[in-house]
């Protein structure tokens, strides 16, 4: 009756400190934590996570060994400035160009937007909601919905559950979004209106997949979007 008491715990705690230290990489590379802030007291995060202190332990040290955070002697463990993301600025500003980011986003958000579908929370679905009605109500008034757009995809990657999917989207910034990044001289003929109401059909059939937690349509949907995006920047359109 008693066998398996000895093994599961271990099991339980390390399932822990990776959901433990998945919520707090999330955090700190969505900002909510941001660098040389503080992180929440040991005895905070025990009571806010209901986890044991070797479970607070255990993603601490993983974080540090990430390169996340940094903990001082008797001060506290604090974000560290992501000095490499300096790094992995690109110079996008052709249609050309853009289209080559499109490229690599295919790959990536294909396989993140599936993995979304399976892990997504209800709170995150309700925040990726609210990002496409941000969307469509400054559509409405013709005004820039980069950053709702741009939140969007940041949600999808955010639910992935995977911290790394949201640490490219974000060093990629607005080249994330095609129609923000392409020299005015190469926008004649086109409207970027049409454009954006387009990619906004596009959004809701994503979001749709992800809501029915159904992977292969989500993937399907994304696949199209990014295509569709791509095609919409070619040469005369």
């Amino acid at each position: 009756m008693q066998t398996p008491s000895r093994t599961l715990p271990k099991r339980r705690q390390h399932n822990l400190a990776t959901d433990l230290v998945t919520d707090l990489s999330q955090r700190i590379l969505m900002g909510s934590i941001a660098p040389g802030e503080k992180l929440p007291s040991e005895s905070e995060i025990v009571r806010q996570h209901g986890v044991s202190r070797t479970v607070v332990r255990e993603a601490i040290s993983k974080l540090q060994a990430s390169g996340l955070v940094e903990t001082h002697q008797g001060k506290g463990t604090f974000v560290l400035q992501r000095t490499e993301q300096s790094g992995m600025r690109l110079n996008v500003e052709t249609a050309f160009s853009v289209r080559h980011i499109i490229e690599l986003r295919l790959g990536l958000e294909t396989q993140a937007v599936a993995l979304a579908a399976q892990r997504r929370s209800q709170e995150q679905l309700s925040a990726m909601r609210l990002a496409l009605d941000d969307y469509q109500d400054l559509l409405a008034k013709e005004d820039s919905c980069v950053e709702a757009d741009r939140r969007f995809h940041l949600l999808i990657a955010e639910a992935t559950g995977n911290p790394y999917f949201v640490e490219i989207l974000q060093n990629l910034g607005n080249a994330v979004i095609p129609r923000s990044r392409i020299a005015t001289s190469e926008r004649a003929g086109t409207s970027l209106t049409n454009h954006a109401y387009l990619a906004n059909l596009e959004h809701e059939a994503i979001l749709a997949a992800i809501r029915r937690q159904d992977p292969d349509a989500s993937r399907a949907a994304m696949l199209t979007h990014l295509s569709n995006s791509r095609e919409r920047l070619a040469p005369g359109e």
